[in-house]
């Protein structure tokens, strides 16, 4: 045990404690077990280390964060471990890489309903089952899905101001209002073509200059490890994948034919929507449809895009489409801040937010022709910094979160 809390000594003293992501505040950190879910690099760990440094003091033994992926459980269990903790008054048990934990679920239910004292903060990837059939922990545990940063925050981190989220509603109803607030204390434009390339993972901070080899490796993690131990993924498919990502970087914003992008790669249809439903799991790509309430599992999207912007300048071989990052962006901020996002289709406008809201994204220039019917239509207009009417800044959907 005492090994356990010197690693966790060593975790602590390295933590950064200049920025904390407002996802930290979204969390009820009150509940006995809690799940914190999302792709590799987004700042999972940090987040749990800053909780920890936050609220108990250096030497307080009451709390205790480890990383199921250490040597330490290859000759531990998960139970052994609580149930030491506990009798040594231990109230507070944070877990990190849950997902590399052989029969975790299990092992999590037997000590959530033995240790009724003890809460449970476990992190882990976004292609974590909390319901897989052999521990259904559905109605113990509370989930989150952490995202990566919005462009609000990467303005935080960039400029040192400290800029409020704001909700879509309002938005919406006071973009003239907002916009000029914001433009008050910096240029969001000045910022924002550099954050749809490098801004949505937080270790750009840490090194730029290593910052694309990084999410690379995360892309690569992902279908290598992560798909074929949680999704039973042939590795010997995983070339396959990634060159069905290449495909979907290079698409334009139109519809899609699976039936081509099957050809290409050389795999059936089925298996072709099999993988890119795993990858949407995976937070690598972002399926849309027109309809979510008529969705099965296995049916063709309306549109694919890449999940970020990051992801988009990454994987293409040549300088991603305007409309395809534009579109890219937006849908990942809407998403991430909690809204539903469903392709508008060809004549209605690009989505459809929330089964309320019409939003067509483009250019300076793009106008309401598209639109004109719809009641609560609007436009999200990339290269301007002010917004008009129902014109707004695309800059501005990333201050959602």
């Amino acid at each position: 045990m005492e090994k356990l809390f010197e690693r966790h000594d060593e975790y602590l003293n390295t933590v950064p404690m200049d920025f904390i992501r407002n996802f930290m505040y979204t969390i009820n950190w009150d509940s006995r077990l809690i799940c914190i879910k999302g792709p590799k690099g987004v700042g999972k760990s940090t987040l749990i280390l800053q909780k920890i440094k936050r609220d108990f003091a250096d030497d307080d033994r009451h709390v205790l964060y480890c990383s199921a992926d250490t040597g330490y459980f290859s000759t531990h269990t998960l139970a052994d471990t609580a149930d030491r903790f506990v009798k040594t008054g231990g109230q507070y048990l944070f877990i990190d890489e849950i997902h590399k934990y052989d029969g975790w679920s299990q092992e999590l239910k037997e000590i959530y309903d033995l240790y009724k004292n003890l809460h449970i903060v476990v992190s882990g990837s976004s292609l974590l089952e909390i319901n897989n059939g052999k521990a259904d922990l559905s109605r113990r545990m509370v989930e989150y899905e952490m995202p990566g940063m919005s462009f609000r925050e990467y303005l935080c981190f960039t400029t040192g101001l400290d800029f409020v989220p704001t909700k879509l509603d309002n938005l919406l109803r006071n973009a003239s209002a907002f916009c000029n607030e914001i433009k008050r204390k910096c240029h969001p434009l000045e910022h924002f073509n550099q954050y749809l390339k490098t801004g949505y993972y937080p270790f750009y901070f840490e090194d730029r200059t290593t910052y694309n080899s990084r999410v690379e490796n995360i892309i690569n993690y992902t279908i290598d490890t992560e798909l074929t131990a949680q999704r039973n993924i042939d590795p010997g498919n995983t070339r396959k994948i990634k060159a069905l990502l290449q495909i979907i970087s290079g698409l334009v914003p139109f519809e899609v034919d699976i039936a081509k992008i099957s050809r290409n790669i050389g795999i059936q249809r089925l298996t072709t929507l099999k993988y890119l439903k795993n990858l949407e799991e995976a937070k690598i790509i972002r399926r849309l449809f027109t309809d979510l309430n008529s969705t099965g599992d296995l049916q063709k999207p309306d549109k694919i895009l890449l999940d970020n912007s990051n992801l988009l300048h990454i994987l293409s071989l040549e300088t991603p489409e305007k409309g395809t990052a534009r579109e890219t962006f937006f849908c990942n901020q809407l998403a991430s801040a909690g809204h539903v996002v469903e392709y508008g289709g060809m004549k209605t406008g690009d989505f459809r937010i929330d089964r309320k809201y019409i939003i067509e994204v483009g250019g300076r220039d793009k106008d309401f022709s598209q639109i004109k019917d719809a009641d609560n239509g609007y436009i999200a207009s990339d290269d301007i910094d002010s917004g008009l009417f129902r014109k707004i800044p695309l800059w501005a959907f990333g201050f959602l979160y």
